[in-house]
């Protein structure tokens, strides 16, 4: 990737690893709300994929 970037003259530069601070308890309710609003979405966006998948 950095030579991709060098190309167009720009100096690549390390970013520093975000480490998440949040966790999400998703047992409950809540959470499996939080799973099945997710999962509609992922499937709403790769739908294609899932479809591709499914004829191998």
């Amino acid at each position: 990737m950095n030579r991709k970037i060098e190309a167009y003259g720009v100096k690549a530069v390390q970013r520093p690893k975000i480490q998440a601070v949040k966790l999400l308890d998703l047992s409950g309710i809540y959470g499996q709300q939080i799973v099945k609003s997710e999962t509609k979405l992922v499937l709403r966006t790769h739908k294609q994929t899932f479809k591709k998948l499914a004829d191998m």
